[in-house]
């Protein structure tokens, strides 16, 4: 069977946005206010992968939109990438947690293939994992991000071998100054990651 086009994978992605945003049911749907499918360029070279929607994205339906999303957006201009036209974002839960709480076993079990699709549907070169939930997910080792962070690894997702390149979440980053230096340095290899392949 050939390869789907670009247009047909462009035209998959919406199918899957429509099935999860008016017929698949899962707790998370209950309390969402927007689904956060994900946003950028559907044929990018390089994917972002976050954890799950915060209170801000949850609002506006887009992922990292708050001083998280800013941050992202600075470090992706630093590098000259630009985040509509180079990347793809997303999270592994498209619906926020109540409260803001990480993501449950069972939530993450549903949404996961949903991820996946779309992983396989975008193809990008390079998937950057934001934090322990998309790294640990991804890698499908129980590594923390501590200890993983700026290591490429070679992982299979649907049947597509992908390259994995973990990298502190940007809201942790926020949090502690010496983590943001270790993102920023971790950010600078981006661009020659997408080169080598």
């Amino acid at each position: 069977m050939p390869e789907a086009t670009a247009g047909e994978r462009r035209d998959d992605l919406v199918v899957l946005y429509k099935h999860l945003r008016y017929e698949h049911h899962c707790p998370l749907r209950e309390t969402r206010t927007k689904l956060v499918f994900g946003a950028g360029n559907a044929d990018a070279e390089l994917m972002f992968v976050g954890e799950a929607p915060g209170a801000q994205e949850d609002l506006s339906g887009l992922p990292f939109v708050g001083r998280a999303g800013r941050l992202l957006d600075e470090l992706l201009a630093e590098v000259g990438l630009d985040r509509e036209r180079d990347v793809f974002v997303a999270n592994v839960l498209k619906c926020r947690p109540p409260g803001n709480r990480d993501p449950l076993p069972e939530e993450i079990a549903e949404c996961s293939p949903h991820l996946f699709r779309q992983i396989e549907l975008i193809r990008p070169r390079l998937v950057c994992t934001l934090g322990n939930f998309a790294t640990k997910l991804l890698s499908g080792s129980p590594q923390g991000i501590t200890r993983v962070h700026g290591t490429v690894q070679q992982v299979s997702v649907g049947g597509l071998d992908i390259r994995l390149f973990p990298l502190f979440h940007p809201a942790a980053a926020l949090r502690t100054p010496s983590v943001k230096e270790l993102l920023r340095a971790d950010f600078g290899r981006i661009p020659g990651l997408l080169e080598d392949q």
